[in-house]
């Protein structure tokens, strides 16, 4: 049965994925984007490829792009992917930054989620998937602010999970690893806008293992499928990390917090 799914965040990564790949199989696909030439690009491939989608502009932290969507559309199914990150040492990286963070990763996704839960209550059935992270379940050095907002994400969704169980409303986290979609090389380039070893006390070499880390990033397709499944799975599990090998990774790291010392 087709259904109606608005997926932000759909300009490049998982969220371009997942919307392909659900239009392909014939469901009503409105992508969002932030800024419009990544529409005009996003219409344009769609085209090239012969995908038949809805493309629209969606920036998350504009209270009139939320207003504007919320009162267009109907749908059965949020996919809130949006996000950014930006890297460096949470002890000194300037406050604007994580705040910007928060405003897309954490209050953007749930004022745009709170404006469609309205509706899902109304016709007590919907689902919204979260694009989390394995950050969201444990904290990277120097990335430790963009895991927080993460984190914050994780609490909200386990919330809405408990609280909109009476209405038929279905929550569930899409949880990657490390994957080659840009997002990550971004996120690490970032920290030179701002750090001046001259000036900051975290030196230099911390920085020395990150291109190492991001050498071997995974193909994202596998996990834009996991998002995709998730999303049209009916009875789907709450937290849904990917690849296994995270899973493990994160489970022996909650493991290990209890015995670690300060």
């Amino acid at each position: 049965m087709s259904k109606t799914i608005l997926i932000t965040g759909a300009a490049s990564g998982f969220g371009k994925i997942a919307a392909f790949e659900l239009a392909k199989k014939g469901h009503q696909v409105i992508a969002t984007t932030q800024v419009y030439p990544q529409m005009s690009d996003l219409i344009r491939e769609a085209k090239e490829q012969g995908i038949d989608l809805t493309v629209d502009k969606l920036d998350v932290t504009s209270q009139r792009d939320i207003d504007y969507i919320l009162k267009k559309y109907e749908i059965d199914i949020l996919i809130s992917n949006a996000g950014i990150m930006e890297g460096g040492p949470i002890a000194e990286q300037p406050v604007d930054i994580i705040r910007s963070m928060f405003e897309v990763n954490v209050f953007g996704a749930l004022e745009l989620a709170q404006g469609f839960i309205r509706k899902f209550v109304e016709k007590k059935a919907g689902k919204i998937v979260f694009t989390s992270s394995m950050g969201g379940l444990w904290t990277v050095p120097y990335v430790a602010a963009y895991c927080a907002s993460k984190h914050a994400l994780e609490s909200i969704a386990e919330g809405l999970k408990t609280e909109l169980a009476p209405f038929n409303i279905k929550i569930a986290t899409c949880n990657p690893g490390v994957f080659g979609t840009g997002f990550n090389d971004r996120g690490a380039d970032s920290i030179f806008h701002w750090y001046d070893p001259k000036v900051n006390f975290t030196p230099e070499s911390a920085f020395d293992g990150v291109a190492a880390s991001l050498a071997h990033q995974l193909d994202p397709q596998s996990m834009a499928e996991v998002i995709v499944n998730v999303a049209l799975d009916e009875d789907s599990y709450f937290r849904n990390v990917h690849p296994k090998e995270t899973e493990d990774f994160v489970k022996h790291l909650q493991a290990d917090a209890w015995t670690t010392k300060s």
